[in-house]
């Protein structure tokens, strides 16, 4: 028997994984790559660090995906968190757990990451083919029968690599510059496949007004973020904020991003509402700004705020409570003091929108899951077609889900494709 030909397209985490994979069970495998090398967008991913996966249970992890998640079941009961940190382990990619159950390499490094997959990918005779962007796949007859390289390439300009698998794992539409520009919606959607809209998701906020801007570059920890639609609560989470020039950030406000993002498409109100003392409830709150008020008497509000809130928060405080900074504590009546203790348990910025799909972390929206087959990521209108990673429907929020989804996908389908 000839060994089976099998095409994978684009060699980031779940391309590599694809490929490695496919070579491994006996197929000739060539992973072909529109940028100048391998893993552009890996190199980047958690800041430098790569969040490799998280030891959450799988049914927590599968959630973290939303509707979605349950299409991950399949791939996730055959290549999971154990799994992968073996996997790693077995390159020498060695990694610790962190806060949160967030898997990193110990060296801290994504690229030790990318040149492990990279070195496992060549032991496995693949034929890593860089700067061959794909125009189109080649179908006869219903069937996968290759692919062609764009005329503008600047390596196999034009040419028409013939295979009886083809494995569509080119990413999402984020971070373009590291070759995520969509590839993978329009050659899909080329073969008749079904393409949700695609659209940001783990993106920063815009807000209204100024306050942002005055707070740009202040971190704050352990807060609760409530994004509220029109009047009711979508969706809440604790952690880490960041204020920028234009709104907001963070790992809060990117895991809650999304929800943001198909409300504002929708044309509705969406307000981000932050609870600086989640610690305390009204009440306890209560005590606490009656005992500071009476330990600071003659002193300053401004005072009293010090040992409540960082320094770039004090002024925007007194403005949106309305009480000076220079009124004595004892003179501080009730009603403001109700008034503050709102404003702390209910910071409310207005979200006007998001920055582009560029700048996004992850893209929502993608091949229509139901057109894919979950036990082997082969589509179910092409025979011999196969996608993995981001190119699908399927997105969560941050923590080191959605690279284990490319990970395992990327291992379905490269193991499918080559049997």
């Amino acid at each position: 028997m000839t060994k089976p030909r099998v095409i994978v397209i684009g060699a980031g985490a779940s391309g590599l994984l694809a490929a490695g994979q496919a070579a491994q069970r006996g197929a000739s495998t060539l992973l072909l790559e529109k940028m100048d090398r391998p893993g552009r967008k890996l190199r980047i991913t958690g800041k430098g660090r790569c969040n490799l996966t998280n030891v959450a249970p799988l049914p927590d992890f599968i959630a973290h995906f939303g509707a979605n998640g349950r299409f991950l079941r399949q791939p996730f009961s055959r290549f999971f968190t154990d799994d992968l940190v073996a996997f790693f382990d077995d390159l020498g990619v060695h990694s610790v757990t962190e806060r949160g159950g967030r898997v990193f390499p110990a060296s801290e490094h994504a690229q030790d990451v990318v040149d492990g997959l990279v070195r496992w990918t060549r032991s496995q005779k693949v034929d890593l083919q860089t700067q061959s962007p794909v125009a189109r796949l080649v179908v006869e007859g219903g069937r996968v029968a290759g692919v062609k390289v764009s005329e503008t390439a600047r390596r196999n300009a034009g040419r028409i690599y013939r295979a009886s698998r083809v494995v569509i794992a080119t990413g999402g539409a984020s971070y373009p510059g590291t070759g995520s520009t969509g590839d993978g919606y329009r050659l899909a959607k080329a073969v008749g496949h079904s393409i949700v809209p695609i659209r940001p998701a783990l993106v920063p906020l815009e807000t209204d007004g100024e306050t942002a801007a005055r707070l740009q570059g202040l971190s704050l920890r352990n807060v609760t973020v409530q994004l509220w639609v029109d009047d009711r609560k979508e969706a809440e989470g604790f952690g880490e904020m960041l204020f920028t020039h234009f709104g907001l950030s963070g790992p809060i406000v990117l895991s809650l991003s999304k929800h943001a993002v198909d409300a504002l498409r929708a044309g509705r109100r969406v307000t981000a509402v932050t609870d600086l003392k989640p610690a305390l409830d009204e009440r306890n709150l209560d005590g606490r700004l009656l005992r500071d008020i009476d330990a600071h008497g003659k002193q300053h509000f401004r005072s009293l705020l010090k040992g409540l809130l960082p320094r770039k928060l004090i002024p925007v405080c007194a403005n949106l409570t309305s009480i000076p900074l220079s009124k004595p504590c004892h003179q501080i009546t009730g009603k403001e003091r109700a008034r503050l203790r709102a404003w702390l348990k209910d910071f409310r910025l207005q979200v006007t929108g998001h920055r582009p799909l560029a700048e996004a972390i992850v893209t929502a929206g993608g091949v229509d899951t139901r057109e894919v087959d979950p036990y082997t990521m082969a589509s179910r209108l092409v025979d011999g077609l196969y996608f993995a990673g981001e190119v699908l429907d399927v997105d969560a929020d941050t923590g080191g889900y959605s690279l284990q989804a490319a990970f395992s996908t990327g291992w379905v389908a490269g193991r499918a494709a080559a049997e």
